[in-house]
């Protein structure tokens, strides 16, 4: 099997980099299961800026890419159309049998797309997951993805039922875990504490970690002011760290905020951004990944969203739907400063074997 593992962006990161492990590995220890699956990897260059790509693939071990399509900034179309134009000319010269996707940004829709033109087979690690809102961009790679996808591999079994409602029969369906959990679960013994530790003089669980990029909550100034003030002033004088995101920081800077307890940081690499997670009071996010982490490291979690295509870590883990509305942050934090957050446990098969179950499944996939 000729197989084409994509990434694009962040997030993807996290998901490819166990897969890539479990399949070095059987390479290496299996000499008759070696070259049953020969993998490419496909970098196309969504994530372009060092802080946001280079510096999570040598920290997570991902080898270099064999193919970098790069394919840099611009609109949502912009970028589609590229990724699936210079996707579509390496297929048409050095073609794949499958194409493995993960997530849900934009690289996983136009590769899929691309791909299923010339009729290859598309999996979608993830697949299924849904917020039902399609005023997300990520809302709209899910479906489209998801309804041309020959083979996915779940997270949940919320996202099992999501697939089975539009029709997709079982045999499609593989309930694997999270790939996510894998590489957290690897990589928590090497967390480095980052600089900022130090220079904030932060103590354990003593201090909140934020994060926020939504168009939601920061495209409006007087909205994204609004929410802020309403956590500075709910963290009660607590330190809060904020790695502020490239979208973010556009907005701040007219904006103005300060506080004597509010610290703006450049973007942290993965093991410095979990190793702040892993010690904080409680994590304030409209992230959807970072939520699966605080539910694993069992760490209270705030979601600044109206929606969440990951229920279980409501239903079952340490996050709570807050909202965007900054009238809707006191009560969550005073819940929090009065010990009342949930303990949370983890979902079934987030057990750090999801890879290791995906490849197993590949092998036996006729190319």
């Amino acid at each position: 099997m000729k197989l084409d593992i994509i990434a694009g962006a962040r997030p993807n990161f996290m998901k490819i980099a166990p897969i890539i492990a479990a399949l070095e590995k059987v390479s290496s220890l299996s000499a008759n299961r070696r070259n049953k699956i020969q993998y490419r990897l496909i970098h196309t260059g969504q994530h372009y800026d060092k802080k946001m790509s280079g510096s999570f693939f040598k920290q997570l071990g991902i080898p270099e890419p064999h193919v970098n399509l790069e394919v840099g900034s611009g609109t949502q179309a912009e970028q589609t159309g590229r990724i699936m134009e210079r996707y579509e000319a390496l297929l048409l010269k050095d073609p794949a049998d499958w194409v493995l996707v993960v997530g849900d940004v934009t690289s996983t829709m136009a590769c899929s797309i691309a791909a299923k033109k010339l009729n290859m087979g598309v999996i979608h690690v993830e697949g299924g997951i849904r917020s039902n809102d399609i005023s997300m961009p990520e809302e709209i790679n899910r479906m489209v993805t998801d309804a041309i996808t020959d083979i996915f591999y779940t997270t949940s079994e919320v996202a099992n039922e999501n697939l089975r409602k539009l029709g997709h029969q079982e045999s499609k369906i593989r309930y694997v875990g999270n790939t996510m959990i894998d590489t957290l679960l690897k990589n928590m013994p090497r967390f480095n504490k980052p600089e900022a530790w130090n220079i904030y003089q932060l103590q354990e669980k003593g201090y909140f970690i934020m994060t926020l990029h939504r168009p939601a909550n920061v495209d409006e100034e007087t909205k994204l002011k609004n929410l802020i003030d309403e956590i500075v002033k709910g963290a009660k004088g607590m330190p809060i760290v904020f790695p502020v995101h490239p979208r973010t920081a556009k907005m701040l800077k007219g904006i103005g905020i300060e506080a004597d307890n509010l610290h703006m940081i450049e973007p942290l690499g993965y093991l410095e951004f979990n190793y702040l997670v892993q010690h904080a009071f409680a994590v304030i996010t409209d992230s959807g990944g970072i939520t699966e982490e605080t539910t694993v490291m069992k760490v209270p979690c705030m979601t600044l969203r109206d929606n969440t295509e990951r229920p279980e870590t409501i239903t079952i883990g340490t996050n709570e739907l807050v909202g965007t509305n900054p009238d809707n942050v006191a009560p969550y934090m005073e819940k929090l400063h009065n010990g009342e957050w949930k303990a949370g446990k983890i979902p079934h098969l987030w057990d750090g074997k999801t890879a290791k179950r995906i490849v197993e499944d590949l092998l036996n996939i006729d190319s």
